[in-house]
């Protein structure tokens, strides 16, 4: 498990790589969380991150900051983007006509989008503005957006409506993107929004996959999800012999 409370003497070259490594890794970091990580005051933080926005290395939003790739006028920097696009390969074979999909947004998810075959005929529920827009572009997908209020934070919808329309629905597979997981940790975030809402849409399907870079393995972040137990498919761009998923086997579990 990664460890939370590094301490801090590092220079101000090395906080900013830090900076970046977490945004990049996570999505989204908030002032609070990187100040702990760096044993520095959120003042510092938010210096180092004015200056990281000034270089167009990241973007600066409430309370924290976002990776570039993450946001909606930067999909050509991606963060380990070759990684992502062999994640989506392999989570495409999951799919066969007339499945009835229900995914959220990120990264991982955009490439996976735009590797669904066109002759597929699917129905796609989202909770994410992005991905409903990127579905557009496939021809027999027939998209239906769960609205709501817009999270900040994770670009999802993220209000009452949205549990309510959940609940009305079963999946035949949940397609996430995630920020961290681990074999005790499970599948985590870091907002409390986004977690409940995740919460929900695992109940809403009835197989959950997972697509996750292998850096995102073994990382915690402060709510849990859901145990790994209640997830069906763990997809990373690793061969699924490769002994970094070896803690993840289990007989319910599916690595590809």
């Amino acid at each position: 498990m990664s460890n939370d409370s590094e301490v801090a003497n590092y220079s101000k070259e090395e906080r900013k790589n830090h900076i970046l490594k977490e945004i990049n890794l996570h999505t989204r970091v908030s002032f609070e969380t990187l100040s702990a990580k760096l044993g520095v005051s959120e003042d510092t933080v938010r210096r180092d991150i004015n200056e990281l926005e000034s270089e167009a290395l990241l973007i600066k939003v409430k309370g924290g900051a976002m990776a570039k790739g993450y946001h909606y006028s930067s999909s050509n920097q991606t963060y380990a983007v070759e990684s992502k696009q062999l994640i989506a390969q392999k989570a495409a074979g999951l799919l066969h006509d007339g499945m009835v999909l229900l995914i959220d947004g990120g990264t991982t998810i955009r490439e996976f989008i735009r590797l669904i075959p066109n002759d597929l005929n699917l129905t796609v529920f989202t909770i994410t503005a992005l991905s409903a827009v990127q579905l557009l572009d496939k021809p027999n997908i027939k998209t239906i957006m769960i609205g709501g209020s817009i999270s900040s934070y994770s670009q999802m919808c993220v209000s009452g409506d949205v549990f309510h329309q959940l609940a009305n629905i079963k999946a035949d597979l949940l397609v996430f993107g995630t920020n961290a997981l681990d074999v005790e940790g499970g599948y985590s975030d870091s907002d409390w929004e986004t977690v409940q809402v995740k919460k929900a849409m695992i109940k809403a399907s009835r197989k959950t996959a997972i697509l996750t870079i292998s850096e995102k393995l073994n990382t915690v972040l402060k709510m849990k999800i859901a145990n790994l137990s209640e997830v069906d498919y763990i997809i990373t761009e690793l061969n699924p012999d490769d002994e970094k998923l070896q803690p993840y086997r289990t007989p319910d579990l599916v690595i590809i």
